[in-house]
């Protein structure tokens, strides 16, 4: 049932789906998947921004250098829990809101490269 098409939808198989999403995926330029800490560090630097809010101030009121939180930013450091949540709180964003922003994220980029298209796929056990 691997990629069966019809015109209301695409079947997957679990199986196989699982396997294939071990396997990282490339893009057309041979770049890596993006990683958790890089969708974090987005989904935040829009929200100060979103705020107007600057680096210097958040990372005041979290209790980080400056330079540390635009590296959490970038992508570039990996944030513990503790201080994604002090991150969050000070941009009263929920950690919930995080997570979802992220998995969501992550999903679009990957049903875009996987199937270069954005769209909904039903899969049977």
């Amino acid at each position: 049932m691997v990629g069966m098409e019809s015109e209301q939808g695409r079947v997957i198989d679990f199986a196989t789906a699982a396997r294939s999403a071990r396997t990282p995926v490339r893009g057309a330029d041979g770049t890596e998947p993006r990683l958790l800490r890089q969708i974090y560090g987005e989904i935040l630097r829009d929200e100060r921004r979103d705020q107007d809010r600057s680096l210097e101030d958040v990372a005041r009121t979290v209790g980080m250098s400056k330079q540390y939180l635009s590296e959490v930013e970038r992508g570039r450091k990996e944030a513990s829990s503790e201080m994604l949540r002090s991150v969050c709180d000070a941009l009263e964003l929920p950690m919930e809101q995080l997570l979802a922003r992220g998995i969501r994220r992550m999903t679009a980029h990957r049903t875009l490269r996987t199937t270069g298209h954005a769209g909904v796929e039903l899969c049977a056990a």
